[in-house]
């Protein structure tokens, strides 16, 4: 076992203290998965976790506001001279719901623990979704000053897209069918886009 690496206030590095924690969540899954469990792996003491985790929900959260950024962020395509601001906002948000589903957390919550997710579609929203808005409004502001996105309040906008992107993000699998090249999962997100383009063309 490698012990965690600490920050410059000799507290354990939050990264490594993640990676512990999905570590444990991809062999376990998070209802079987343990402060002990997550303490063992990352070479510290379970009190040292508990100062600033009270149990391992408030870690999982941390570690989905990580993991969830980190792949949305990096489905946004490198901006090209000339690129309309709806272009990048549209490939990005298609690479986003490809890269979660094929995202091992993502695919284990899902497969798993399933109602971690819930409080985030039906009562509230969560770091990651608050991060992402506020993303996503920067580029509808870019695209509404360039003329490629259909002028609107930016946060309703942000909000409207958000929704039907984790619509797709979430139930796409429900949907799909591997033995029908047109109910496959890379025709959806042909589907995908079309809506996103059709929503955001002026």
């Amino acid at each position: 076992m490698t012990p965690i690496r600490h920050n410059g206030s000799g507290g354990p590095d939050n990264d490594a203290v993640l990676d512990a924690v999905r570590d444990c969540v991809l062999a376990v899954g998070v209802r079987r998965t343990t402060l002990t469990d997550v303490a063992r792996r990352a070479g510290v003491s379970r009190m040292t976790l508990y100062r600033r985790w009270p149990d391992v929900r408030s870690l999982v959260g941390d570690l989905m506001t990580r993991e969830w950024i980190a792949v949305a962020t990096g489905a946004i395509p490198e901006r090209e001279p000339g690129v309309p601001t709806r272009e990048v906002i549209t490939e990005g948000l298609v690479a986003a719901v490809r890269a979660f589903g094929a995202h091992p957390l993502f695919r284990k919550i899902l497969d798993v623990d399933p109602e971690l997710l819930l409080p985030y579609v039906l009562d509230r929203r969560g770091a990651s979704q608050e991060a992402l808005l506020e993303l996503l409004a920067g580029y509808l502001r870019e695209g509404h000053a360039d003329g490629s996105v259909r002028a609107a309040h930016p946060g309703r906008q942000a909000r409207s897209v958000l929704l039907i992107v984790q619509s797709f993000t979430l139930s796409l699998r429900t949907m799909t069918d591997e033995d029908d090249p047109e109910l496959a999962p890379e025709a959806f997100l042909g589907e995908l886009r079309d809506i996103l383009e059709r929503t955001l063309t002026p």
